[in-house]
């Protein structure tokens, strides 16, 4: 919507005159989520297979958050740990799915300006979050294995808390930036995002004005967010693995490396299908092609976290047992 401004010139015994100035041109309200195939036997099987993976996820993640808060021998900082990380994989296709389900179910793909960016907002805090919690869980297992006389005094509650809160007012910082900066730019081109969320990379190939300081803090945020992650998570297990080599017996070993499995798995999945996204993103892509890629992380990973978590977790199983009223094992 056009903007102007009214400088008002009086003259005696005339009336006003009035100079319409146009500022900060954009010529629509709305930004069009391209999202997945046009067919309409497409429509009918993507509908049901993202309502199904969105509902596997929601139980999934709130009966691993159950489980954690009602077994008091999962009061520990890797289970305390493991519990935000299944809020924010809720939170986050809590995001992203439901308005592509609404798109699919009622044929439009119109977003608004206010809820484009809304979800942008909260697509980038839990996307952030994802990866910190992954990097402070890999700490804590790096702590339990090479010190783990020193385990409860170094992973305190009060440790436990700053960790968490750090990590929520850094992804809070970065995401209310990029979107502040966002919000200043002008769109009078196509809007159609090849997408079916609103990705901030995406919105900004949409801008007409000048983005150079956009780039700049996505490729900080790049940096922060990707890299130092990282390199904290694969310092962690270099260190994990050059203590549980020097363990002598192969028991040890196994029961070492059996305690950081499950966390293995889904780093490894993590990074895996977003490197996987954002190698083919630099290349150009059908927008079906690009919604196909987004979906690995931003859909299946949450649905497959909390299985990973419960099949190779002994202490999940035998609670889920006991939430179910069966028997607990104890081998």
């Amino acid at each position: 919507m056009s903007e102007f401004t009214f400088p008002v010139l009086l003259f005696p015994s005339h009336r006003p005159i009035i100079h319409m100035v146009p500022v900060n041109q954009s010529y629509d309200s709305e930004f069009l989520l391209l999202g997945f195939s046009e067919k309409p036997e497409h429509k009918i099987l993507l509908f049901g297979l993202f309502l199904g993976i969105y509902m596997v996820t929601l139980v999934g993640n709130l009966l691993i958050m159950l489980t954690i808060a009602s077994d008091s021998h999962l009061h520990t900082p890797m289970y305390f740990f493991l519990s935000n990380l299944s809020f924010v994989d809720l939170c986050l296709v809590s995001i992203t799915v439901p308005k592509m389900l609404e798109s699919i179910l009622l044929h439009s793909k119109t977003i608004s300006y206010a809820g484009c960016f809304a979800q942008m907002f909260f697509y980038m805090i839990f996307t952030c979050m994802d990866n910190l919690l992954l990097t402070v869980m890999a700490y804590d297992r790096f702590v339990a294995i090479c010190h783990p006389l020193h385990y409860v005094t170094i992973m305190s509650p009060q440790l436990c808390g700053l960790l968490i809160l750090l990590s929520w007012t850094v992804s809070f910082l970065i995401s209310i930036l990029h979107t502040m900066m966002a919000t200043r730019l002008s769109f009078c081109k196509d809007h159609g995002i090849p997408h079916f969320f609103c990705d901030i990379s995406q919105i900004l190939k949409l801008s007409c004005s000048e983005i150079f300081i956009n780039n700049i803090l996505v490729y900080f945020g790049s940096v922060l967010l990707g890299i130092f992650p990282f390199a904290g998570i694969l310092f962690s297990y270099t260190k994990i693995c050059a203590s549980v080599l020097r363990v002598p017996s192969r028991g040890g070993k196994y029961k070492a490396f059996s305690t950081c499995g499950s966390h293995l798995c889904v780093v490894l999945l993590f990074y895996g299908t977003l490197l996987g996204v954002y190698l083919s993103s630099s290349t150009a892509q059908s927008s079906w092609k690009n919604s196909a890629t987004s979906a690995m992380y931003t859909v299946f990973t949450p649905m497959l976290n909390p299985f990973i978590y419960s099949l190779r977790n002994k202490d999940i199983k035998n609670a889920l047992r006991g939430i179910f009223g069966r028997p607990i094992s104890t081998q």
